[in-house]
């Protein structure tokens, strides 16, 4: 089991910035892929950023592209999303996952089905 808390989100200004965390524990070792996907009230689930555990791979939905960032620190088993030049579309309830025992398949997990286990979510909310 892996176990994943989210933190840091809150209310900015469009235009800010903001950076949000998700601290993996349990069973870290597993872990093969991180991913932030977003959700805002009354539509689906959509992708945000993905990392792997080991290495530096990463792949961005094309609505955060040029804007956020995502990176990891294994050794504080957290992964961060650093979003700037934030817009008021990118209010959303924030979620980590984590793809565990898996290998390299050549391609970059996108689906909220390719996570086996997910965080609680943080609020992020953009004003105009």
């Amino acid at each position: 089991q892996v176990q994943l808390v989210e933190s840091g989100g809150g209310l900015v200004q469009a235009g800010g910035s903001l950076r949000v965390s998700c601290a993996a524990s349990g069973r870290t070792f597993s872990i093969y892929a991180m991913g932030w996907f977003r959700q805002a009230s009354g539509k689906e689930r959509e992708f945000v950023a993905t990392i792997r555990w080991s290495g530096d791979t990463t792949y961005y939905g094309d609505s955060v592209k040029g804007r956020f960032t995502i990176s990891r620190d294994n050794v504080k088993n957290t992964v961060y999303l650093q979003m700037n030049s934030l817009k008021p579309e990118d209010t959303a309830v924030y979620y980590c996952a984590a793809r565990v025992n898996s290998y390299y398949s050549g391609r970059y997990y996108t689906s909220s089905s390719d996570y086996n286990y997910w965080g609680q979510g943080t609020q992020v909310t953009v004003s105009s």
